[in-house]
């Protein structure tokens, strides 16, 4: 089991920036590739980003790309989502999530949320205009 807690949401204006953390805990968190998903009121869940279990395959969902950065730090056990230039349309709960990395994390493998096997609680993000 991994279990999974984020943090750092918040209400922010537009154009604000946060940060947000997801701490893991259970097995080897280097063994996961971790991806970032939102989910507004009414819509689908989305794919913001994702994190190859080495750091070095990254992949954005296109409304975040250029505005958004995923990171890991592996010491620590934690991923990080800073967002920056926030948008209205960024309100959403925000969840991170973890997929056991087995072979190379393709697109797919990123952005197919049945593929992830443990989910946080989410936080709540709200971008006033």
């Amino acid at each position: 089991q991994v279990q999974l807690v984020e943090s750092g949401g918040g209400l922010v204006q537009a154009g604000g920036s946060l940060r947000l953390s997801c701490a893991a805990s259970g097995r080897t968190f280097s063994n996961y590739a971790m991806g970032w998903f939102r989910q507004a009121p009414g819509k689908e869940r989305e794919f913001v980003a994702g994190i190859d279990k080495n750091g070095g395959i990254i992949y954005y969902g296109d409304s975040v790309k250029g505005r958004f950065t995923i990171s890991r730090v592996d010491e620590k056990n934690t991923v990080y989502l800073q967002m920056n230039s926030l948008k209205p349309e960024d309100t959403a709960v925000y969840y991170c999530a973890a997929q056991l990395q087995i072979q190379k994390y393709t697109v797919v493998a990123a952005t197919t949320s049945t593929l992830y096997e443990y989910w946080g609680q989410g936080t709540q993000v709200t971008v006033s205009s």
